[in-house]
């Protein structure tokens, strides 16, 4: 067989088989080759009958005592019971609905077991282990892998599979394109070898190499793309703005820029001085200042005669850049506008057509601004607001719609080091550590549902001093158990404190409706707010001064950090209160790091390694193909060896002409997941 062969053809699989292992992604042996394990089970290691430990899944030699018996014990329900032993000990098997090891077990045989060792009295049963006379190995005595699997499937469906692969792969495996020198320096297997390995080791140390080699593998090529990408950009010449000078807008500015927003906007400056198009990431924790950065940008476009956009993820955001930014941009002379879902056909063809024939100089919108119907007279700076809400394909259709338009990507979410390296690899970075003057810190508690009398007091107590409460919930209404709704909390706080003006908002409302009570909550109308996450990012009202969060353990820890920094934002002193503590030691442990630091980058780091790279993104919307086995939080030191092999190897050889696989992978990758949309 060829690794092109669709894996029907393996014995003992089938066009129904087929069909379930389509789900994990395997149509051919070629697809198999690449499902890597997800474990491994270390079954080399015999345990004497004596040693066992309790819970642990271990590997016995023992011989069987005396015939299985079996009992039926209710309806649907058999139960095998056999003894065996060692020089050490008898050991008890219990095998349920397994009537097929009775006939199999013989006595006085010596056969290797596996499986899980439970205590029992005095003693120790093994339920339910695989078992196969000493001496064959095909199973126990090995290190043997674990796949992921669907319904319907078992893993001796993946091992008959792979095992056809990998005689497939013998004769006429995958070409290596991963070059000879870096394959030595870094210690690898060659590719035969390290997927021979990486499915069948014979020991775990074996396994773990041949992982390296594949993790490394990955990152080492997504590296080379993104250094194309790098040099493709250097290549060009950015959008030509000739008078760069800032003082005006200094000058109208109501407040001193901190440090960091200041070597931000110079690193800007001096990207477009240069003649390229700039191309920068913007990071910093909650109510750092990035959206002054972007006006920067944007008032130089203006400046110079031509347009810029800043692309927001929801329309409250969207609103509040235009709420913040539009009376500066008034004192500057410069035209702006608003262009999102909810505007009248009207509303939108008239802010089109300003868009079109250059009557508006900045652009303040949602996915609206990437409509077929937005054409820009001369768009030269764009500003996408939460990268990570955005696919890179949808950044790269908004710069599109100009000619080497100058890039601002900017992320209220603090990003580890690595992460932002892996998913902003073609980027420029800058981060803005420091808060604008005059911000307290936020008093942090993570408390149990024994708290909530007090905490109810407490809510109370902020009202009566003029102060405004979030009250934020996982779930709109009423659907999962043991969790709190927005719809249930607001009627309970409404009778609660009914001296207080409670009010509610959430996805499903109307978005005039939900703007008017923001607009509400804003001019103080309003006491309690009770939400779902659509207050995350884009609320600023300055006089609230408390956020409760319900259920804090079922949230990542930077989106709870996001909504700490919804208060905070006035003079007087903020508290934030997540609920959750009492439901378990791990949870406990993600909001106490929220209690101990206000720091959102350790937030973050600490965030990635509990739930890993997918997860602390919600869902994969930053356009990068996904990682078989790379993970970004446990391998720092490699993506770091990865980044700095690929840099080596374009400075030498920028177009990879000398290494035509390598070069073809990385096309292959392009074409993948959009040509260009790194870009």
């Amino acid at each position: 067989m060829t690794l092109q062969e669709p894996v029907r053809f393996v014995r003992g699989i089938g066009p129904k088989k087929a069909e379930l292992l389509e789900k994990l992604g395997i149509a051919t042996l070629a697809d198999a080759l690449l499902c890597y394990p997800r474990g491994y089970e270390d079954r080399t290691h015999i345990t004497p009958i004596r040693q066992l430990i309790d819970g642990e899944k271990q590997c016995i030699h023992a011989v069987v005592g005396a015939a299985p018996q079996t009992v039926h014990i209710r309806r649907g329900m058999d139960v095998t019971r056999c003894k065996v032993y060692d020089d050490s000990g008898t050991l008890s098997l219990r095998f349920f609905n397994q009537k097929y090891a009775a006939g199999a077990l013989e006595t006085g045989k010596e056969y290797a077991f596996y499986g899980k060792v439970q205590a029992e009295g005095r003693g120790f049963v093994m339920l339910s282990p695989e078992f196969e006379p000493t001496g064959t190995g095909s199973r126990t005595g090995r290190v043997v892998p674990i796949y992921p699997l669907t319904a319907g499937l078992h893993q001796r469906d993946l091992y008959r599979v792979t095992d056809a692969a990998l005689a497939a792969a013998a004769g006429d495996g995958p070409a290596d394109f991963l070059p000879q020198a870096i394959r030595e320096r870094q210690g690898f297997p060659p590719l035969r070898a390290a997927l021979s390995d990486i499915h069948r080791p014979q020991n775990m140390q074996q396994a773990a190499q041949a992982r390296r080699r594949m993790a490394f593998e990955e990152l080492f090529l997504l590296s080379c793309g993104l250094g194309f990408l790098r040099a493709r950009r250097s290549d060009k010449s950015g959008a030509l703005l000739r008078d760069l000078s800032l003082n005006a807008f200094y000058r109208a500015l109501p407040f001193a820029l901190t440090g960091a927003q200041q070597r931000a906007i110079e690193a800007c400056t001096l990207d477009i001085a240069a003649g390229r198009p700039l191309s920068r990431l913007v990071q910093g924790d909650v109510g750092s200042g990035k959206t002054m950065v972007a006006a920067a940008l944007c008032y130089l476009a203006a400046k110079n005669g031509r347009q810029a956009v800043i692309m927001a993820p929801t329309e409250l955001l969207a609103q509040q850049h235009m709420q913040t930014l539009a009376p500066l941009f008034q004192k500057l002379d410069v035209s702006c506008g608003l262009l999102v879902g909810s505007l009248t056909p009207k509303q939108k063809r008239d802010m089109q057509q300003q868009i079109a024939d250059g009557t508006c100089s900045v652009i303040i919108g949602t996915h609206a601004v990437l409509s077929e119907a937005v054409h820009f007279r001369d768009l030269a700076a764009a500003v996408v607001d939460e990268q990570h809400r955005f696919g890179v394909s949808q950044r790269a259709s908004l710069t599109a719609k100009g000619e080497n338009v100058h890039l601002l990507v900017m992320s209220a979410t603090p990003i580890p080091r690595t992460l932002a390296l892996l998913i902003y690899g073609d980027l420029d970075v800058s981060v803005i550590d420091e808060l604008p003057p005059g911000r307290q810190k936020i008093k942090t508690y993570a408390v149990g549902e024994d708290m909530r009398p007090r905490i109810d007091r407490f809510i109370d107590r902020q009202c009566a001093e003029g102060g405004q409460v979030y009250v934020v919930c996982p779930l709109v209404g009423d659907g999962e158990s043991g969790r709190t709704s927005a719809e249930s909390a607001a009627e309970r706080l409404s009778k609660v404190l009914p001296q207080r003006r409670v009010s509610l908002v959430h996805g499903r409302t109307k978005a005039a409706e939900k703007e008017q009570i923001m607009a509400d909550f804003a001019a103080g109308r309003i006491d309690v707010l009770v939400s779902t996450t659509v207050i995350e990012v884009g609320v600023n009202v300055p006089n609230a001064t408390l956020m409760v969060v319900e259920d804090g353990d079922c949230f990542g820890l930077s989106q709870l950090h996001q909504l700490r920094g919804r208060v905070g934002r006035g003079r007087r002193q903020s508290y934030c209160v997540f609920y959750g503590a009492d439901r378990g030691a791990e949870a406990r442990e993600r909001l106490t790091t929220l209690v101990r630091t206000n720091d959102g980058f350790v937030i973050a780091q600490k965030d990635l390694e509990m739930r890993g790279a997918g997860d602390f993104f919600g869902t994969r919307q930053h356009g990068l193909p996904p990682m078989k086995l790379a993970d970004v939080a446990g391998d720092t030191r490699l993506l770091e060896q990865a980044q700095r092999a690929a840099a080596e190897l374009l400075q030498t050889d920028p177009s990879l002409s000398q290494f035509p696989q390598l070069r073809a992978r990385v096309e292959s990758l392009f074409a993948q997941y959009g040509e260009g949309s790194f870009n």
